[in-house]
């Protein structure tokens, strides 16, 4: 049993670990972060080249098996992934963390939804979380942005008032707090990413009577098997043994 596993998250690098060295697992990451935390096991890194690039790639390496343990918002590799398993008889499995209860957030359909309910809201003070793709919708707004990402984005994605914060989490409920205080923040802009290592700004932001919109997220391609934990992943895995 040869397993492709897309990673590049926590639960990721957790079902490589749950399964090395019992299976044969490769894991594929993006390779958009310098310095990536790498899970147990032969790893590859960087892009396949679209739908025709990980078809070849697929049969090339004679995979049994794809668990596709991307972030959540990873929309497009997840189509792909899906689209060339059905095609090829693959067995194919989604590893998504649940998401989280918006709970009073305002949800919101795409970044470009966010810009528009913060402008319209009149927001003044915003910690954006969202990810360095998702900062180019936020350029033409006139408020002022704290903006926390892995790795810089662009200059010309910026909004013009702005913070740049470059910090991976997990992130503490403390510093959390510390950090929308001292900005004085009245509104956090988030992806439903779900899991434990970014809940933190949630919680602070609750208790700090902030505001909060969150971009939903985008659905998963119709008829895919998707598991909310490593261990249901892993007992997947197993079962194709």
């Amino acid at each position: 049993m040869r397993v492709l596993l897309l990673g590049g998250t926590a639960e990721g690098r957790e079902l490589a670990k749950a399964l090395h060295p019992q299976v044969d697992i490769v894991s594929s990451l993006a390779g958009r972060v310098p310095d990536p935390a790498l899970p147990v096991g032969p790893v590859r890194v960087g892009g396949f080249g679209g739908v025709d690039g990980l078809r070849n790639w697929l049969q090339d390496e004679r995979i049994d098996a794809v668990v596709d343990a991307t972030h959540p918002f990873a929309s497009t590799m997840t189509a792909h992934a899906a689209l060339v398993c059905a095609e090829l008889a693959v067995p194919y499995l989604v590893l998504a963390r649940p998401p989280w209860d918006p709970g009073p957030a305002s949800v919101v359909a795409s970044n470009t939804d966010a810009a528009e309910h913060v402008v319209h809201e009149g927001f003044s003070r915003v910690f954006l979380t969202t990810g360095r793709s998702g900062i180019r919708a936020f350029v033409g707004c006139d408020a002022w942005f704290l903006i926390r990402a892995v790795t810089a984005p662009a200059g010309d994605t910026l909004p013009r008032h702005h913070h740049l914060v470059l910090s991976r989490g997990p992130f503490r409920y403390d510093d959390e707090a510390k950090l929308m205080i001292e900005h004085r923040i009245d509104v956090l802009v988030t992806k439903n990413s779900g899991g434990d290592m970014t809940r933190a700004k949630l919680d602070a932001a609750a208790a700090l009577g902030i505001a909060v919109v969150m971009v939903a997220r985008p659905e998963l391609p119709r008829g895919v098997t998707a598991v909310g934990t490593v261990a249901e992943a892993a007992q997947w895995v197993e079962g194709l043994c």
